[in-house]
């Protein structure tokens, strides 16, 4: 009667990811490794790696047989060389072709992650980063892009796994979501009834992005201030306008936008100068040169954030267009005044 033949895994752990690379490595040396060479070869790099583990001559040729059924390497055995060859003497594994460049830019995309530390997100995306990296990585050399290559962390507001997957689920299948909501200017939580539309991050914070039924409008959701979310049975037609980006990418104040669109006119001074040169604030932002510093022409659905946006810089910004953001600032000022014992 005939065996079965066991079938290979169906997936890799990290440290089965490394040791499959350098199978790849040693069989394409053309030197035909049999599975005791290929086990010493590990075990030196073990003693250099501390991702790579050593393996017995069982576990090579378990990782032998994945690389031929799963990843379709054409290996085969010579028996008269006593070890392993590629048939295509052209054939690598696409790992193993990552640049320098490719190596950096996934290393700055996993330190990037950090900016959502607080989100469960973050542990996949890390571990399947990291799976990606480790093998290709030349002898464990990629430590210093950790070290080198900094994304400073800013304040973030954790949310919880629970809610990020019921909100997930209800974006990708189009489910109505209902949960209690505390407003900013809210006393408590009150119940909203969500089509949602997308999941936007600012600085740190999740915001759901949808059309609240009890204000017949579109609103923003802090995740860090819903609920007793529900995913509900209830089905929505995604309307064609639904993309946040449609209506509020023209300039980048963060996700805050209202419905008017505003021209803005702003001039900068002294040590602002050059930090406001220094970016692109809108779509179509204008820089012009003065005597005593710049003024920064651009148009904006965004007021509110534009009114932070000059409050921020002091005494080195001054609004000029439009009257309503000048006569915002000036309020705003009076009031610190009042705040500082001044009249």
């Amino acid at each position: 009667m005939k065996t079965e033949k066991k079938p290979t895994r169906a997936a890799l752990p990290l440290e089965a990811l490394v040791r499959v690379c350098i199978i790849d490595q040693q069989i394409a040396l053309g030197k035909f490794p049999n599975t005791d060479d290929l086990v010493d070869s590990i075990k030196r790099a073990a003693n250099e790696r501390a991702e790579c583990k050593s393996a017995s001559k069982a576990t090579i040729s378990r990782d032998i047989a994945f690389m031929r059924d799963r990843l379709y390497a054409p290996i085969e055995y010579d028996a008269l060389r006593n070890g392993y060859y590629y048939t295509e003497k052209t054939f690598r594994l696409p790992g193993v072709f990552a640049s320098a460049e490719d190596l950096l830019a996934l290393s700055m995309a996993k330190n990037i992650l950090s900016l959502y530390q607080d989100t469960p997100v973050y542990d996949a995306a890390q571990q399947l980063l990291k799976s990606i990296i480790t093998p290709i990585s030349p002898e464990g050399k990629s430590d210093w892009f950790e070290s080198r290559i900094i994304i400073p962390q800013v304040p973030t507001s954790p949310v919880p796994a629970e809610a990020w997957s019921l909100i997930t689920t209800a974006l990708r299948e189009n489910h109505v979501l209902t949960f209690d909501y505390q407003g900013a200017y809210d006393e408590g939580y009150k119940p909203r009834r969500v089509r949602p539309y997308q999941l936007l991050f600012d600085t740190g914070i999740w915001y759901l992005y949808g059309f609240a039924e009890e204000r017949k409008d579109i609103r923003l959701f802090s995740l860090c201030r819903i609920k007793n979310i529900v995913q509900e049975k209830e089905h929505f037609a995604l309307p064609k306008d639904f993309d946040y980006r449609a209506g509020n990418a023209d300039s980048f104040f963060g996700v805050f936008a209202g419905q008017k669109k505003q021209k803005f006119k702003i001039a900068f001074y002294d040590y602002s100068v050059v930090w406001v040169k220094d970016r692109q604030w809108a779509r179509d932002q204008k820089i012009a040169e003065t005597d005593d510093g710049v003024i920064v022409s651009f148009t904006s659905t965004q007021f509110d954030k534009v009114v932070e946006w000059v409050l921020s810089r002091g005494c080195t910004a001054r609004p000029l267009e439009p009257e309503t953001l000048v006569n915002v600032w000036r309020s705003n000022i009076n009031e610190m005044r009042k705040m500082a014992g001044k009249q």
